[in-house]
């Protein structure tokens, strides 16, 4: 398992029956994990007064925000020498997954060392933490997701960032569509990043659905890397899917092509007053190393 354990502005205090308590900057949330099914106490009860807000599922779908003390609307949050803006959003998010900064370190890494010009696809892109950190790192992105509010913390985050004056495009669109006619233009690029949801709708409502659409959107993709890729990763969050899977599925279409090697394998955040590991999801990675 590859751990996120670099974050200094971040931190996961606790987790207990279905809840995880964490550190956002200067704030403290109580958020619901599923996977959390371990028993390290009430959570409530052991940090009471020190929670500013806590997210309770519906029992309809969905849920609220219920805010302890005055929270504002949005705050910057740092990783290393990149800055988001974390906020309370819908479905208990807050624009950021802390567990991706282990794969932003190697994607950044993987650009700085490649020394010459480096194009990065990031498809359902989500609020940009890989497109910030390509930037950051001299990349070339396009940041590609269906949700135009999404495509806009984007935008915010590569302003705090300071990197507005970088070369990135904006794009409100389904991504099979955008790749399908990537592949007519003749674009090529040397990284794809993608982070497929279960099941989603493409802005104009196309339907998306993992268990078929993501051998297509693979085998599409590879269609427009360049003669020199560096890396192809997908991330996921899909209960029950394998990472095996998408070490396979790298295997059997980018590998087949090019020459390197596939790892894959879980991404987890350390907890601060536990030795346990929470796990946050899977990843297939191919590399030109």
């Amino acid at each position: 398992m590859l751990l996120s354990d670099q974050w200094k502005e971040y931190e996961l205090i606790d987790a207990s029956n279905g809840e995880k308590l964490e550190r956002w900057g200067k704030y403290i949330l109580l958020r619901p994990d599923p996977q959390i099914m371990w028993d390290n106490g009430d959570l409530r009860k052991k940090y009471a007064g020190k929670i500013n807000a806590i997210y309770h599922r519906s029992s309809k779908g969905g849920g609220y925000w219920e805010n302890l003390t005055k929270l504002p609307p949005t705050w910057e949050i740092h990783y290393k020498n990149l800055i988001f803006n974390v906020k309370q959003m819908g479905f208990k998010h807050t624009g950021l997954f802390p567990e991706q900064a282990v794969n932003w370190d190697y994607m950044m890494q993987k650009i700085k060392n490649a020394n010459r010009e480096i194009k990065v696809l990031n498809l359902f892109a989500y609020t940009g933490g890989a497109s910030v950190a390509c930037l950051a790192a001299g990349a070339k992105v396009t940041h590609v997701d269906a949700s135009k509010g999404i495509v806009a913390i984007c935008k915010e985050n590569v302003v705090s960032s300071h990197l507005e004056s970088r070369p990135i495009r904006y794009l409100v669109d389904d991504v099979i569509k955008f790749v399908k006619r990537e592949i007519r233009r003749g674009n090529k690029y040397d990284a794809i990043i993608m982070d497929p949801p279960s099941y989603g709708r493409g802005s104009n409502g196309e339907v998306w659905d993992i268990e078929k659409d993501l051998k297509i959107l693979v085998e599409l993709c590879e269609q427009i890397l360049s003669e020199k890729p560096l890396f192809f990763i997908i991330n996921c969050y899909t209960t029950g899917l394998s990472s095996t899977v998408l070490k396979n599925l790298l295997l059997t279409t980018v590998s087949k092509k090019y020459k390197g090697k596939v790892t894959n394998g879980e991404i987890g955040l350390p907890i601060t007053n536990s030795p346990l590991v929470l796990p946050c999801g899977i990843y297939g990675r191919w590399s030109n190393d």
